[in-house]
């Protein structure tokens, strides 16, 4: 045992001596910090909350009936928002459609306003033909914004010419919501929940997101890590040194948790920059705005969430490891992990790809097969309700493959770190793993 901690203080300082472990995690530091902070970067650019002023000129023919003005009704409904980002400013009319046109271009290069509306003859919607002109290109959100405020302005004039009243206006206008919650249809058959309510479905997604990404991220990190690091040893003739002080067994399990300690401080420390950028003072009003509650999180979709990512990074990990001592020069070695890494990825994607349908049979099907249920039965945990027993099968299968692959990865590894040029057949390895009783 002592042998086993001693390769694990080994593995995990000779990690944290080199330079590429560091300028790694720094640079994955710094992106994770930008990407947190890119909005309020975008919006220092960009103005911030700055209000964009619009100038309209409109002349007589294009009046309503009763001498009401669409640009003055668009003014006032805008004026009236709360926090409104639009503001209408009116021209006086120079008699000509080209003089207007020139006071308004005038107005833009003045940076007094940043487009204008030009209104025409009056048409059978109750509006005037309208355009907006201004120099930016594909200005539809702008576009959409003035017609949002006109229906909203032609379906209060429909109203008041109707007779209602203001409280009937109101109660046409109220908002209607309907709560959404997620239920089990065999509870009897001991389901993990009763029902989630919005706001939990809402963590529970942003939970499975994150272990997913944390689950895939680790094993390709990890993975190719304890991989290359074997093969470097072998090609080092290293390994000759190490096998004769301790036995191949335990310098594998030893690798691969020293190679875990490694993934959690990297984690730890990644979580902690998320934290630090998440509290900054302008990153503050929004995350209340998401009015985020950890307190949502399912307990037991959490503790699911920790099974599953231990065992998925120990059975890929001892792969990784078992592929690794199989290759004598690091230059074959991508070629080698090539299959753990292309499985990997199909368990990833296909829960990623399966957001939208956790209940294909595709995701069914897959949350039972070891390589794919740590990412595929998560998915089904945290989006759907699953019966128990369905559960509970998944994990039991998934140990008994970690079971398989620790058993064929024992003998593999303890075979394959002594074998030297060129990769040997399978026939060779299968010969040489009778010889060795785990």
């Amino acid at each position: 045992m002592n042998n086993f901690w001693t390769v694990v203080g080994f593995t995990v300082k000779n990690k944290l001596r080199g330079k590429a472990f560091a300028i790694t995690t720094l640079i994955i530091a710094i992106i994770l910090s930008i990407g947190i902070n890119l909005p309020y970067i975008f919006s220092q650019f960009g103005g911030g909350d700055k209000v964009t002023s619009i100038g309209y000129i409109q002349s007589q023919q294009a009046e309503h009936a009763d001498g009401t003005k669409t640009g003055d009704q668009l003014k006032a409904y805008f004026e009236a928002q709360e926090g409104s980002k639009l503001q209408l400013v009116p021209y006086g009319d120079k008699g000509s459609a080209a003089e207007n046109e020139k006071q308004l271009k005038q107005a833009i290069e003045d940076k007094d306003i940043k487009g204008y509306l030009a209104f025409g003859e009056m048409t059978e919607s109750g509006f005037p033909e309208m355009t907006y002109k201004s120099e930016k290109l594909m200005e539809f959100e702008m576009t959409s914004s003035l017609q949002g405020a006109l229906q909203i302005i032609r379906q209060d004039t429909v109203l008041q010419d109707a007779g209602l009243t203001e409280e009937q206006r109101a109660l046409l206008n109220a908002p209607i919501a309907i709560d959404a919650v997620q239920i089990s249809a065999t509870e009897g058959a001991g389901s993990m929940g009763e029902g989630k309510t919005a706001e939990q479905q809402g963590m529970n997604m942003g939970l499975v997101y994150a272990m997913l990404f944390l689950l895939f991220m680790s094993i390709m990190i990890s993975g190719q890590m304890i991989a290359s690091e074997v093969t470097a040893e072998k090609s080092s003739r290293v390994m000759e040194i190490l096998i004769t002080s301790v036995s191949p067994l335990k310098q594998m399990f030893g690798k691969i948790f020293g190679m875990f300690v490694i993934v959690l401080l990297q984690i730890s420390i990644y979580v902690i920059v998320i934290l630090a950028n998440v509290s900054l003072p302008h990153n503050g009003k929004v995350m209340g705005n998401l009015n985020i509650n950890l307190s949502d999180i399912d307990p037991m979709l959490l503790l699911y969430a920790i099974l599953f990512f231990l065992t998925g990074f120990f059975l890929f990990a001892t792969l990784f490891a078992a592929v690794g001592s199989l290759v004598s020069r690091t230059e074959d070695l991508g070629q080698a992990v090539m299959p753990i890494t292309i499985v990997s990825l199909a368990g990833f994607y296909i829960s990623i790809f399966s957001i939208g349908s956790p209940d294909s049979m595709l995701v069914k099907v897959t949350s039972f097969i070891p390589l794919f249920s740590p990412f595929v039965m998560l998915l089904r945990l945290g989006l759907t309700d699953p019966p128990l027993w369905e559960v509970l099968t998944s994990i039991g299968i998934l140990l008994v493959g970690i079971y398989a692959a620790v058993w064929i990865s024992a003998k593999i590894y303890r075979t394959g770190v002594l074998m030297y040029g060129k990769r040997p057949s399978w026939k060779e390895i299968r010969k040489a793993m009778k010889a060795y009783k785990i």
